[in-house]
């Protein structure tokens, strides 16, 4: 019987003792300071933001997380814009020229109805947006307020403001209201620095404009770029908490009910709805553009003049590169600060100011952070030699190129057109005065080198580091047409490789 009681006691002893390791860890782990989350590289601007957020304990878990949701809701506003656009009457214009229109209703009909047809209507689109000041400033997408006329913010209150739109980027996709109102609920922002992989968030918004709602998933990933299929400058968190019609702008908070990111896109399926894939502009790149919009009225990047390709396993092979790490020059601006350091097409930029650059997109965002006149030192490799450069940034223009997207998964150039650049060609193409090469005629869509990325009206510059200027060097350079093969093309004056592998 005695056996018996010791055992219970040792028992309950370990039991006791496991309780209490496990709740002295639970409560190390909580034991956070949670206020206090300094903004990474943002200037001070004449914006009041919101700060002293209150730190979540355990006890407001009991029944869930309306402890960090409910006090977010009122700082999430209902976005409203209009504009007046102009529809385009070419789908009717067969329809109105054909004789037996005319036979019937005359000439005088049709035009009335195209006159009809081509006046000007109101378009409408709903998204949300989040209040940062008491002031009245309020973050939204660029989308969500692109070219409109009118714009109305909805508050959870039910008072309604008129909206002045203090600045934009597209490139970001963010857009900086501002309404005439006083001591309004405010969102804290957040560190997004600071998010990782497996943290649980919140997305707040008004989809479909049925008013605010919340949902919740956690952070798939950080750091996520699309190569510019979504924005310019890609950065984006993902979530898998629904990001619905309307959620544009936004506001992703975490349990602290921190902002750490402004709602923007989505990748629907088949029924266009949400697929659990959602991104959000990190809070730390959306503040500092609202920095400079506030102040400047416009955001200003640091510009290396040059277009970055991110090195697929095609381009990989075809430069004899040691991996895929790096951003590939694919074109050189003429005169801008790159080439007058002797930056050159093909030279793998794989170091900044001693840091390791992943890909183009890592490059292009770590560039655009940069004030102009930063002196930056870049490692590059040119013929698989190192070599060292020392570059002063200039001020990226208004209107900059795109880098094209080249995905590298073609085997050769069978099913591809071409025929010497001619200047009057040259012209129609609007490329600019001594270009030389072959311009595609036609390429088979179901040829590698479609898949590739080329495409009718592209010229041929290169084939495999050799310059052509006419179809029969084009010819000699490509022989057989078997195995990789390695273009450089000139696409709209702006040039990129292509790598088209062998199957």
């Amino acid at each position: 019987m005695s056996g018996k009681v010791i055992g219970v006691r040792r028992w309950v002893a370990v039991t006791v003792l496991a309780a209490a390791l496990v709740t002295g860890g639970i409560f190390s782990v909580w034991a956070v300071n949670w206020s206090g989350h300094a903004v990474f590289g943002a200037a001070k601007i004449p914006v009041k933001m919101a700060t002293n957020a209150n730190p979540v304990s355990l006890g407001g878990f009991t029944n869930g997380f309306s402890s960090s949701v409910k006090p977010a809701l009122p700082a999430v506003v209902n976005v409203s814009s209009s504009k007046m656009v102009k529809p385009s009457s070419q789908q009717m214009q067969p329809f109105f020229n054909d004789p037996m229109f005319k036979q019937f209703f005359g000439d005088q009909f049709g035009e009335q109805f195209k006159h009809q047809q081509q006046q000007p209507e109101r378009e409408q689109s709903l998204g949300s947006g989040v209040v940062v000041s008491p002031d009245g400033y309020i973050l939204t997408n660029n989308h969500v307020v692109d070219g409109a006329t009118d714009i109305k913010v909805a508050l959870s209150d039910r008072r309604e403001f008129t909206a002045k739109v203090i600045g934009t980027d597209a490139k970001t996709d963010v857009a900086v209201l501002k309404i005439d109102a006083t001591n309004l609920p405010a969102l804290t922002v957040g560190d997004s620095s600071k998010v990782q992989v497996g943290d649980v968030v919140f997305a707040i918004g008004d989809p479909f404009g049925i008013g605010e709602t919340a949902t919740m998933g956690i952070v798939s990933a950080t750091n996520r770029g699309l190569g510019g299929a979504i924005e310019g400058y890609e950065d984006f968190i993902q979530t898998d908490a629904a990001i619905n019609h309307g959620n544009s702008g936004g506001a992703l908070i975490d349990l602290h009910g921190d902002l750490i990111g402004i709602n923007t896109a989505i990748l629907p399926g088949n029924g266009g709805g949400n697929q659990g894939i959602g991104f959000a502009i990190p809070i730390n790149m959306a503040h500092s553009v609202m920095d400079q919009l506030v102040t400047h009225g416009k955001v200003i990047r640091g510009y290396l003049g040059i277009l970055p390709e991110t090195i697929t396993p095609a381009l990989e092979k075809s430069f004899g590169l040691q991996d895929n790490a790096g951003a590939l020059v694919g074109d050189v601006t003429a005169d801008g600060p790159a080439s007058r350091v002797g930056l050159k097409r093909g030279d793998v930029i794989t170091v900044l100011n001693g840091q390791k650059v992943e890909d183009a997109n890592d490059l292009r965002l770590r560039v655009s952070q940069m004030a102009p006149g930063t002196s930056v030192d870049l490692k590059v490799i040119r013929d698989g030699q190192a070599r060292n450069f020392n570059v002063t940034l200039g001020e990226l223009p208004e209107k900059d190129a795109k880098a094209p997207v080249t995905e590298g998964a073609g085997s050769s150039l069978d099913g591809v057109q071409v025929e010497t650049l001619t200047p009057d060609i040259a012209q129609q193409l609007d490329l600019p005065t001594g270009t030389h090469g072959v311009v595609v005629g036609s390429v088979d869509p179901s040829s590698p080198a479609a898949e590739a990325g080329l495409s009718r009206g592209d010229v041929i510059q290169e084939v495999n580091h050799k310059p052509v200027t006419n179809a029969h060097e084009f010819e000699q350079a490509v022989g057989s047409g078997k195995g990789p093969v390695l273009l450089l093309v000139n696409h709209g004056g702006v040039t990129a490789y292509i790598a088209i592998e062998g199957r």
